[in-house]
């Protein structure tokens, strides 16, 4: 690994320790609030962001640190830092699968620089899988690569990863009316939908509006495993701002061009 990062393994478990710590005890019974946007926030979200922060810097005073947890305005001051590395956290990615007893959740973290992720946790406590990832290096799933699996099937026969509510609504009906891949599947929290993509477990990815923490680090992942990505829009997924961004991804290139052919879209990258 770069010896101008952060050691892989000592970040990996500072997450997994703040999961097992801050989140596992409080799986269906912490108390929730509702944010103005609609979305919920747990006190694990702010126990586990708190547990990450304060580790993270006793390691590495020099970074900055964004949180999901914290205000807009102290967001968008953060990420617009030049020069410095900015830890990006997703303390509960899934909240409304974990406040539900869901079993689908993940803390995510990266580190961003000048406009890069340089480096990705993503931790599933409940299956207990820690994928990671460093730029230019590779991705793994518990230390084994990730990238290496068999063939992935053509559009028809794969199973999409979708997100349906937060697309536009002819994309929506067209998808439903024309079926271009054998079934779909929607899990509610983006970071693990991506490294699942990345695993090969399912075979194309659709999400009409998601933030930086929820895919920074698991977007690394799956580049990293040689997988392909870019908006609906044709332009690359990773802006490291506050603004939304839809995703269309797959893991295997020839697979990726068939669905983004399907779905019409202009490669602007």
């Amino acid at each position: 690994m770069s010896a101008s990062l952060p050691a892989l393994k000592v970040v990996e478990a500072i997450v997994i320790n703040a999961a097992k710590q801050e989140l596992m005890p409080r799986f269906t019974h912490s108390a929730r609030e509702y944010k103005v946007d609609g979305s919920i926030v747990t006190e694990a979200d702010r126990a586990v962001q708190q547990s990450i922060e304060s580790a993270l810097k006793a390691q590495w005073p020099e970074y900055l640190f964004v949180g999901e947890e914290m205000t807009e305005s102290e967001q968008i001051a953060l990420l617009n830092t030049k020069g410095q590395g900015v830890w990006c956290l997703d303390p509960v990615d899934g909240t409304s699968n974990f406040a539900g007893g869901v079993p689908f959740c993940a803390v995510s973290l990266s580190l961003l620089k000048d406009g890069e992720v340089l480096l990705g946790v993503v931790y599933d406590p409940m299956r207990e899988e820690c994928f990671t990832a460093i730029k230019g290096e590779g991705s793994w799933l518990n230390g084994e690569p990730l990238g290496q699996r068999i063939p992935e099937p053509p559009l028809a026969k794969g199973i999409a990863m979708i997100d349906l509510k937060r697309l536009p609504r002819e994309l929506v009906i067209r998808i439903i009316d024309e079926k271009p891949f054998s079934s779909q599947r929607n899990v509610g929290a983006v970071a693990l939908e991506w490294c699942w993509i990345a695993a090969g477990r399912c075979h194309v990815y659709l999400h009409g509006r998601q933030r930086i923490w929820d895919y920074g680090a698991a977007g690394l992942v799956l580049h990293e495993a040689g997988g392909h990505s870019m908006t609906l829009e044709g332009e690359p997924v990773l802006s490291v701002s506050l603004e939304p961004r839809s995703a269309v991804a797959a893991l295997n290139k020839e697979l990726f061009d068939e669905w983004v052919a399907w779905l019409g879209i202009v490669d602007k990258r």
